[in-house]
């Protein structure tokens, strides 16, 4: 046999393929957007504590921001899922019985919030001093400014990167696995892979790849969609009264030009 073929069958079988394929869609795209979307709403919540703690006056509180941020940071996410899904197990143990999922769902939540932070903090810091004066001029606490002025603009510039953060969870996501998920629990990979290992065969794991590249690939493009629109904002359109209304002042004007 000729590596092509070799190559063709070991990738592309489509009777392995369409075997998978419905676990995949019933299993494991649910699990994986489940623990990438729990992630980024844990990890935002978190993260918006740690922008504002790192920009704070009190060095009790911007010290122990930036610690958290360079460690979670520095780590490699695989690393820290498995120092949290084995360390804390057997405190997992007696809050919710012996599931990994919770766990694995915090770990990349506590890896999100320190990217996400630092995301957040660019953006509040981007938003000019100017806005923040006149919210006090006004009579707006420091506090009050913050949660009702900067910190919205803030948030709003860094849009595009927070989506960005949204598709690392995404492939971050099949790292959960290493924590030993039950069947009903397996992500898109972890399906991708078992097949592969039950049948000798990849082409089950060329399936979980373009799967995420079917979640991933959209989010890329509205990310530059809504870069843009933020960038320019939407495209100046004359309405159509006032197209009609132009259209019709030159006639008029040209008819009694005629008639001079």
């Amino acid at each position: 046999m000729d590596p092509l073929s070799t190559l063709w069958e070991t990738f592309f079988d489509w009777d392995a393929m369409r075997e998978a394929l419905p676990e995949m869609l019933t299993v494991g795209l649910p699990n994986t957007l489940i623990l990438a979307v729990s992630a980024a709403l844990l990890g935002s919540v978190l993260g918006l504590l740690l922008a504002v703690a790192g920009i704070s006056r009190s060095r009790w509180l911007r010290w122990p921001a930036r610690v958290y941020t360079d460690v979670f940071r520095g780590l490699p996410a695989a690393a820290t899922i498995l120092l949290i899904g084995v360390g804390l197990a057997p405190l997992g143990m007696q809050v919710w019985g012996p599931d990994p999922y919770p766990l694995g769902i915090l770990a990349l939540s506590l890896i999100a919030a320190a990217y996400i932070g630092e995301i957040f903090r660019s953006g509040i810091q981007s938003v000019e001093a100017a806005q923040l004066e006149g919210a006090r001029a006004l009579g707006f606490s420091w506090g009050e400014a913050m949660r009702l002025v900067i910190v919205p603009q803030g948030i709003r510039r860094v849009l595009p990167a927070w989506v960005n953060q949204l598709i690392a969870l995404i492939k971050d996501s099949s790292l959960v696995y290493f924590l030993g998920l039950v069947a009903s629990q397996r992500e898109l990979f972890r399906i991708g892979q078992d097949y592969a290992a039950t049948t000798g065969n990849e082409s089950a794991l060329l399936l979980a790849g373009l799967c995420y590249l079917a979640l991933t690939v959209p989010l890329t493009h509205a990310v530059n969609w809504i870069d843009r629109r933020l960038r320019h904002g939407r495209p100046a359109t004359a309405p159509a009264d006032e197209d009609e209304d132009d259209t019709e002042s030159a006639l008029s004007g040209a008819t009694e030009g005629d008639r001079r």
